[in-house]
């Protein structure tokens, strides 16, 4: 038996998907950082690892931000699995880009290992994905909004 209920760890999730859904249709990453302790770890493939809400936050504002991660406007979850006696959430989380209109789902998954701390937050956060599938979809989908632009 673990320390929390899947209910409760269910319910932290879904702030951490919404939080998530809120940042990026609104470019503002305070709650998902808050969705963290304030000793956290993060821990992306690409980007290396990052010990603290504000560092994350400072880190997620930042690369967000920028074009053309600033073009990605959703995070849907593919699946997930709670381990009820870890406190761990495991998700395939899709990286999905501002939708163009032309019919092609731009998105790129990648693996999430979530610990939860109580209290509705998470003390770690570790993302590991295929950098280049990643990297050829996003510039699929800069291609065809550069060929939408053309008159």
């Amino acid at each position: 038996m673990g320390r929390w209920s899947r209910e409760e760890i269910e319910q932290a999730f879904d702030g951490f998907q919404a939080a998530a859904l809120k940042g990026a249709q609104e470019g503002d990453w305070r709650d998902w950082a808050d969705t963290f302790t304030v000793d956290a770890t993060y821990f992306e493939h690409q980007y290396g690892r990052f010990w603290g809400r504000e560092n994350i936050y400072r880190w997620i504002s930042k690369t967000m931000g920028v074009f053309p991660a600033s073009s990605m406007t959703a995070f849907p979850i593919r699946w997930y699995s709670i381990d009820e006696d870890k406190g761990w959430v495991i998700c395939e989380v899709l990286n999905r880009m501002e939708d163009l209109g032309d019919g092609v789902i731009y998105e790129e998954p990648n693996i999430t290992i979530l610990h939860y701390a109580g209290n509705g937050l998470f003390s770690y956060e570790e993302d590991a994905y295929d950098r280049k599938r990643m990297g050829d979809m996003v510039v699929r989908w800069i291609k065809a909004k550069e060929r939408q632009a053309q008159p």
